[in-house]
């Protein structure tokens, strides 16, 4: 039965519990992008192909999303979480499995297995910080703390992956970097265990009659549903251009900056880091001004800068160096402060006013975030024609769109739908 949210309730163990589900999810996603470098050594992969492991994961969140929010909605946030854990401990497992048997089709397969954990985990987080912050500025703040965990673990990933790589792409193995896949099971076991031990709200759990009404075999008939709200369905496309611009900015740098001679593997996985440590530097800003600054003016503000970003990634010539490093290279790391907002805007206008939908909603929310593997992996494609830099174009056309959504995709102009 449903768990009303109230003001007087004490929910902080429910916070902290999600705050760290949140870090799991950027440290195995990133994971996934961070063994690129390892998979075009290993097992020969071209640019495109480095990124299939990204692909998987990203592609499990199109297969799951919807699904996941029936599970949510039918099951609630603590059954979910601890099946999302579960599921993640063996996609990790197989994909540390896959250095040993040799096989790239197994590395896939357990990237694949590991994403619908992730999807899992975003179904979970978002819609709960969302809500046990009160929605509005309050519940965007809430979610842009709960980002910054999520950068400390997007941060760690690539950093530890390219220091036991070492210098050079030649040395990079599953093997070496076996001991982050590791880490990664051992958190999963011990989030289960705190999960299950932590009393979480069910505020968006099916109730009674809703029940009832399914084991009957009736459908409960309802005249509208998440997709009839013009702001959240160009918030979901938003989204999936936004975790492609999020993920495509570092991956694509990882694999390109890490077989260019004097650089390699440990600087490129040194560079990505700073990149998701300028996130997490971000999402403390962001949440620390979240009630203050409005999520479109954030959005707003973020995208426009990216853009001047990327187009200086694209027209610096690589020859132009700082301390023996292309700004280039520091210019994506930079990005890093923009991205880092975007999801929590996004999130809090695509689910403002939805009520009721807010369940379903999350659910098709995160289908679309299989973008963060379908953009760099079209991306590389494209990198492996006309080279990695001037593939930075197609981000550049995903963050106009975010303009676009903050200026006024983001309105909603359904508020005449019953949402209680």
């Amino acid at each position: 039965m449903a768990t009303k949210v109230t003001k007087q309730q004490n929910f902080t163990p429910a916070i902290v519990v999600m705050f760290a589900l949140f870090f799991m999810i950027a440290f195995v996603t990133n994971l996934a992008g961070s063994m690129g470098v390892v998979v075009t050594n290993q097992f020969g992969a071209s640019k495109a192909l480095s990124q299939l492991g990204t692909l998987a994961n990203f592609i499990a969140y199109a297969c799951m999303g919807i699904p996941g929010g029936i599970i949510l909605k039918r099951k609630g946030y603590k059954f979910t979480s601890q099946l999302a854990v579960i599921i993640g401990l063996v996609g990790v497992g197989i994909q540390f499995l896959s250095g040993y048997v040799e096989s790239f089709a197994v590395y896939v397969i357990g990237a694949f297995v590991a994403g619908f954990s992730m999807c899992l985990l975003n179904i979970c987080v978002n819609p709960m910080l969302n809500t046990l912050g009160g929605g509005g500025n309050k519940g965007n703040q809430l979610v842009q703390f709960g980002g910054s965990c999520n950068s400390i673990g997007g941060t760690l990933a690539p950093f530890l992956v390219g220091w036991l790589v070492g210098g050079s792409i030649q040395d990079a193995t599953v093997a070496k970097a076996a001991p982050v896949m590791m880490l990664a099971m051992v958190i999963f076991a011990l989030a289960f265990v705190v999960i299950t031990f932590t009393n979480i709200p069910e505020p968006h759990l099916e109730t009674a009659e809703e029940k009832a009404a399914r084991k009957a075999g009736q459908k409960t008939k309802e005249k509208y549903s998440p997709l009839s709200f013009r702001h959240f369905v160009l918030g979901a496309v938003a989204i999936f251009f936004y975790v492609g611009i999020e993920v495509g900015i570092p991956n694509t740098a990882n694999v390109y900056f890490s077989g260019v001679e004097g650089i390699g593997p440990k600087v490129a996985g040194s560079f990505v880091s700073a990149y998701w440590l300028c996130m997490l530097i971000g999402r403390l800003v962001g949440g620390a001004l979240g009630s203050k600054i409005s999520s479109r003016s954030m959005l707003l503000v973020t995208s426009g800068v990216a853009i001047l970003l990327l187009l200086g990634v694209i027209l610096v010539p690589e020859t132009v160096m700082f301390s023996g490093v292309p700004v280039a290279l520091y210019l994506m790391v930079i990005c890093g402060l923009c991205t880092s907002v975007m999801w929590g805007s996004i999130f809090n206008l695509a689910a403002e006013g939805l009520g009721k939908y807010t369940a379903a909603a999350s659910g098709i929310f995160m289908a679309l975030v299989c973008g963060g593997g379908i953009i760099p992996f079209v991306q590389n494609l494209l990198a492996d024609v006309i080279g990695s830099i001037p593939s930075y174009g197609v981000l550049i056309v995903c963050l106009a769109y975010l303009v676009f959504y903050a200026l006024a995709g983001s309105k909603n102009v359904n508020k005449d739908i019953p949402t209680e």
